[in-house]
């Protein structure tokens, strides 16, 4: 069994009370000496904290056995304190936090499915009045997509270049500083398959001079800058994209070329396989470096389909998967995708970065892409964009129609749909005295509820981030309370008043476990970090907690959820973490709650589309609830 599902949340939440620049900003790694290192719970902490996770999910029969095997675990004569002691000694060595390489090997790189879907998100930009949609003609690219990728593009430069000066404001929560690490993982970054473990690789300050452009599942080599550094005009820019797709024409008007880049969307020891073979020629190895290097990707898709714009079902299917993997590199952290048609979205790897810090920087690109710009003067001497050109031998080409084929056939069995509660928003759910976030969580726990019948176990993604190099803790949002308040939402025969008592103390337990997964007081990571501590065998059969069957059941997250609000001009999704799961990804605007629903089509249990409708009927009943309890105080 896999240590931690890799795409267990997204870590992808985008924090609605972060504070970004107030005031004279401090220079983006101004805080880091402030920064505590994340504490190493006490073992008996967590394991409470633990017990009480488990109790809604199981039966008192196995919730019996799971407090002997937990008791058990903890004892001094056992092996629990042997593997704190151990994890103890890790967060001395470690230069920054105990946590730091093991999330990011565990949960990422040790993983060998495809990181496509399983690990990438996606996500659609809000349309650009700037640049208004167009009917395409299929297969050719068009002045409204090459347009407002040039626009994009110079911002993401921008704001490269102000992390390079350090220039970036240091986040804030609260007066709280954030940890800006990851910041510098997000240009020219990619992961590279390895066997058995993947490594990513990237430059900080990242000053390579091109991006990646992929243009009908052809890649090239765009220079941005002139080798003395300075950057392209909005207009060069343009300029450079029309004749990357003038390239690609003329190149594949003399045959047929392999899409490596599709080797990107497979198997991890299928990729591994392949670049090895690629990596003997001297040739494809100046390639390689050439997409290693590059800030970031630009994929201009042109191979679209009317109803691809249309049909929001097949728009979401373009940014997170497109045709079976086709003109994607999924190893680089941050992929722009622009259609022919001028709708834009994002594909980002989730190794290094969480979603909330990419998040950031993809929606202040958002913002900047609005209204005039001010433009800066032609750089001299830009080199032209060039193809990258491979040697792909038949064992490689074998192994890219393998990708194809299984990239197809995972994509064809993911569903993501779209909802939009325009009732209410984040401005109504506070006039209850309720936090917004802790209010979706409690409504989805009474909307699976009244769907199935049962509860299930729930991740919610929760920042680590005011500890040094801090990642992500999950917050256990499936509760005694949230169980008691679901089974009370559906009984007719109890008084609202009664209802209201229960849904009140649900709210105040989320709350509390949000709090103390942000203080570094969760369950998941500390019990990862003393699971990999496990030597051998034969104290793997020692470890009774681990072995005791709740803590798969607890670990299996049918509800896999992110909050990423805001959602105005930026929303998306991720795929559920279990086949017979969900991956809910939501935002809470001012006005209305944004969602999405994921779920696996092969799985007997999960119907995407009518829970999607129980979660509307929940929302709503909740709302006439909470009316009724103000105008009858």
């Amino acid at each position: 069994m896999r240590l931690l599902s890799a795409r267990t949340a997204l870590a992808r939440g985008l924090s609605p009370s972060m504070t970004y620049s107030t005031g004279a900003p401090l220079a983006t790694f101004a805080n880091q000496h402030r920064l505590p290192r994340l504490p190493v719970p006490a073992l008996e902490d967590t394991v409470a904290r633990y017990l009480k996770s488990v109790r809604p999910l199981v039966s008192a029969s196995e919730y019996a056995e799971t407090e002997r095997a937990a008791s058990t675990f903890v004892k001094s004569t056992e092996l629990g304190p042997v593997l704190q002691s151990r994890l103890l000694k890790v967060d001395a060595e470690a230069s920054h936090s105990w946590l730091e390489d093991i999330w990011l090997k565990k949960a990422y790189l040790e993983w060998r499915d495809p990181s496509y879907i399983n690990v990438n998100w996606f996500a659609l930009f809000a349309d650009n009045p700037d640049f208004p949609l167009v009917t395409a003609p299929r297969g050719r690219p068009t002045p409204v997509q090459v347009g407002r990728a040039a626009r994009l593009v110079t911002h993401m430069l921008e704001i490269n270049e102000a992390l390079n000066k350090e220039q970036i404001p240091a986040d804030m929560q609260k007066g709280t500083p954030f940890c800006m690490n990851q910041y510098k993982w997000q240009f020219g970054t990619t992961r590279i398959p390895r066997p058995g473990c993947d490594i990513v690789v990237n430059q900080y300050p990242s000053t390579a001079r091109h991006i990646l452009v992929m243009y009908r599942n052809q890649t090239v080599e765009v220079p941005v800058y002139n080798s003395d550094g300075v950057r392209a005009n909005i207009g060069q820019i343009t300029s450079q994209l029309v004749l990357a797709t003038e390239r690609i024409d003329k190149l594949l008007a003399g045959g047929q070329q392999p899409s490596v880049a599709n080797l990107t969307a497979g198997h991890r020891d299928d990729w591994t396989e392949a670049r090895a073979m690629l990596e003997q020629d001297a040739g494809n190895r100046e390639s390689l470096a050439k997409v290693d290097s590059a800030l970031f990707v630009v994929c201009l898709d042109v191979d679209v389909d009317a109803r691809d714009t249309t049909e929001v079902g097949r728009t979401i299917a373009v940014f997170n998967h497109s045709d079976a993997g086709a003109n994607r590199w999924f190893d680089k952290s941050i992929q722009l995708v622009i259609m022919n048609t001028g709708r834009t979205g994002v594909n980002c790897e989730h190794t290094p970065v969480d979603g909330m810090t990419a998040g950031r920087l993809l929606m202040e690109v958002g913002e900047k892409e609005r209204g005039p710009i001010k433009d800066i003067t032609p750089c001299a001497n830009l080199n032209e964009p060039t193809p990258i050109q491979w040697n792909v031998s038949p064992d490689v080409a074998h192994i890219i129609s393998k990708v194809r084929r299984d990239a197809g056939a995972l994509a064809s069995d993911l569903r993501i749909l779209f909802g939009e509660n325009e009732g209410y928003g984040a401005q109504w759910i506070k006039t209850l005295g309720v936090s917004p976030d802790a209010y979706f969580q409690v409504a989805l726990q009474a909307a699976y509820y009244r769907h199935y019948g049962h509860p299930t176990a729930t991740y919610e993604s929760s920042s680590l981030r005011k500890f040094l190099h801090g990642r992500t803790e999950t917050i256990r949002s499936c509760t005694e309370d949230s169980l008691a308040f679901s089974k009370a939402f559906g009984d007719n025969d109890m008084p609202l008043k009664k209802k209201l008592m229960y849904f009140q103390q649900a709210i105040a337990t989320q709350v509390e476990l949000s709090r103390a997964a942000a203080a570094g007081k969760g369950v998941d990571r500390h019990l990862l970090g003393l699971r990999v501590q496990i030597q051998t065998p034969e104290e793997a059969e020692r470890a009774w907690l681990f072995q005791d069957k709740s803590y798969v059941k607890s670990m299996s997250f049918g509800l896999s959820t992110s909050n990423v609000s805001p959602g105005e001009r930026f929303r998306g999704g991720f795929a559920p973490v279990i086949k017979d799961g969900y991956g809910i990804n939501y935002a809470m605007d001012k006005n209305d709650l944004k969602f999405s629903v994921s779920e696996w089509l092969s799985s007997p249990v999960t119907d995407a589309q009518a829970f999607r409708q129980t979660l509307y009927k929940t929302l709503e009943d909740l709302y006439e609830a909470g009316e009724y309890a103000k105008n009858h105080q």
